[in-house]
């Protein structure tokens, strides 16, 4: 039996949420106005119209119109603007 499969056996025993035990980004999404992202790892780079921000799975893509930071601190942040995709790319 592999770690893995230990840890999710662990998980589901004692109802831990999965995002909170592996550091898998939890993204909420309101509308197409706001983006928070816990658990990520930094902003690989930013501009009006796109934001990259780096995560355990990979690189996480916003696209938009009048993209900006309206809070980040620890491990969130919350993006405001027009957004009209979110991408996810794993890490080679």
């Amino acid at each position: 039996m592999n770690l893995d499969k230990i840890k999710n056996g662990m998980i589901e025993k004692i109802e831990l949420p999965r995002d909170l035990v592996k550091g898998f980004p939890r993204i909420e999404i309101l509308g197409d106005e706001e983006i928070t992202v816990e658990n990520h790892q930094g902003i690989k780079s930013f501009d009006k119209n796109k934001i990259e921000i780096n995560s355990s799975i990979g690189k996480i893509t916003l696209v938009g119109e009048g993209l900006e930071i309206l809070f980040m601190g620890g491990e969130t942040i919350t993006i405001g603007g027009k957004f009209k995709s979110i991408a996810y790319r794993e890490d080679v």
